[in-house]
């Protein structure tokens, strides 16, 4: 997962680059990720460092659309019989 001040950094930059002050600049920008998977790493950083940094807690956050996968896309162009229960098990 990427650090809260590297997506920060970005929006500023682009919002500088483009001369807009629409979120991202006013460009769609695609994160993709579990964001409950992994924390960023804070070197010599304590757990609350780390929850701190993640992108969940940035001002950004509230700002974000959040679009959800509902279809396995590979196990329909896959031939295998037990592919479809295994999908359904993982959503």
């Amino acid at each position: 997962m990427a650090h809260k001040g590297g997506v920060e950094a970005l929006n500023r930059s682009l919002k500088d680059i483009r001369g807009n002050k629409r979120l991202m600049g006013g460009i769609t920008v695609l994160l993709a990720g579990d964001f409950r998977q992994t924390l960023p790493v804070v070197p010599k950083g304590t757990r609350t460092d780390e929850v701190k940094s993640c992108l969940k807690r940035s001002t950004l956050w509230p700002k974000i659309n959040i679009l959800k996968l509902s279809k396995n896309m590979r196990v329909h162009l896959g031939e295998e019989k037990f592919a479809g229960g295994f999908a359904d098990l993982l959503l």
